[in-house]
């Protein structure tokens, strides 16, 4: 099912520090940033940063544990700091399931009461929004107590 790993998508060339990204959180083995293209304010995206897994299919358990962690950290300071009424996480595999870039990736997006979601990679948002929305969550992610 999965085709060869391409290393020129978006979010390798980020991970490689050759794109530009509001980053909120990033160590040894994660990257999360900002959607450019967010379906709901704060909307942030979690990859991997070691190998090249195209989808869930190819990461290995050691890339799909540190993603999950830092996707659930992602969750929590999203939640807390912009008080939605819930929160979806969501990721895709190939363009059939909805895939549009191919790398692995978990979308966090906070959802609002009577606000739907805007389309997948619709519409761009202002920088100077996301920018805000980058300190706000890193602060908060900073603030986090660490798991127990």
């Amino acid at each position: 099912m999965t085709e060869n790993y391409d290393p020129e998508n978006p979010f390798a060339k980020i991970i490689r520090g050759e794109g530009p990204a509001h980053v909120v959180h990033e160590d040894d083995e994660v990257l999360a940033f900002l959607d450019v293209f967010p379906q709901s304010p704060g909307h942030v995206l979690v990859v991997p940063k070691s190998g090249e897994p195209r989808t869930l299919l190819d990461a290995t358990p050691e890339q799909l544990t540190a993603v999950v962690h830092v996707v659930q950290r992602v969750a929590r300071a999203v939640t807390d700091e912009l008080g939605p009424a819930g929160v979806q996480i969501v990721q895709f595999n190939e363009a059939a399931a909805g895939q549009t870039v191919f790398h692995l990736h978990f979308h966090v997006i906070p959802r609002y009461d009577a606000a739907d979601l805007l389309p997948h990679a619709g519409v761009r948002a202002d920088d100077g929004r996301l920018g805000e929305l980058q300190r706000r969550i890193s602060s908060r992610l900073a603030a986090q107590r660490p798991p127990a």
